[in-house]
C-alpha cells in the first residue's frame, strides 16, 4: 500500500532526527543551508517554497515534493499559486513531472491544505 503525503513527510523528517544522533555534522550542516537558504531576503519565503515545489516535481523526489507542498502551504501559498509553480516544472519536465504534480503533490495539498486554514 502506497503512503499517504502525511506519512511521507512524517518519515522523512524522523529520518532526519535519527540519522542527525550519528552524522549530526552532516545533518546540521544540510539543516544550516536550508535555514540560510530560506531566510527571506530579496525573494519571501513563500517565493522560495513555491520554487522548491517546481524543483521537486520536475526531479520526482517524493519526500521533497510532500515537504515543500507543506511548507509553502505554511508560508502562505494558495493550492493554485502552488500547482502553477508545479506547471512550470512540468515546462521543463514534460511527462514524468506532470505525472508528479497531479497525483502526489495535488495528494499533498488535500493532505495538509486543511492544516492551514
Amino acid at each position: 500500500m502506497a503512503k499517504t503525503p502525511r506519512e511521507l513527510l512524517n518519515e522523512f523528517m524522523g529520518g532526519l532526527q535519527e540519522v542527525q544522533k550519528t552524522n549530526e555534522a552532516h545533518v546540521g550542516a544540510f539543516m544550516g543551508l536550508l535555514g540560510a537558504s530560506y531566510q527571506p531576503g530579496k525573494l519571501d519565503v513563500k517565493t522560495k517554497e513555491l520554487i522548491s515545489v517546481a524543483i521537486g516535481v520536475y526531479n520526482r523526489c517524493e519526500y521533497c515534493i510532500v515537504f515543500h507542498a507543506y511548507k509553502a502551504l505554511e508560508a502562505g501559498a494558495t493550492r493554485e499559486e502552488i500547482m502553477e509553480a508545479a506547471m512550470v516544472g512540468v515546462a521543463f519536465g514534460g511527462g514524468p513531472t506532470m505525472a508528479y504534480s497531479v497525483t502526489l503533490l495535488k495528494q499533498s495539498l488535500d493532505e495538509f491544505e486543511g492544516d492551514f486554514k
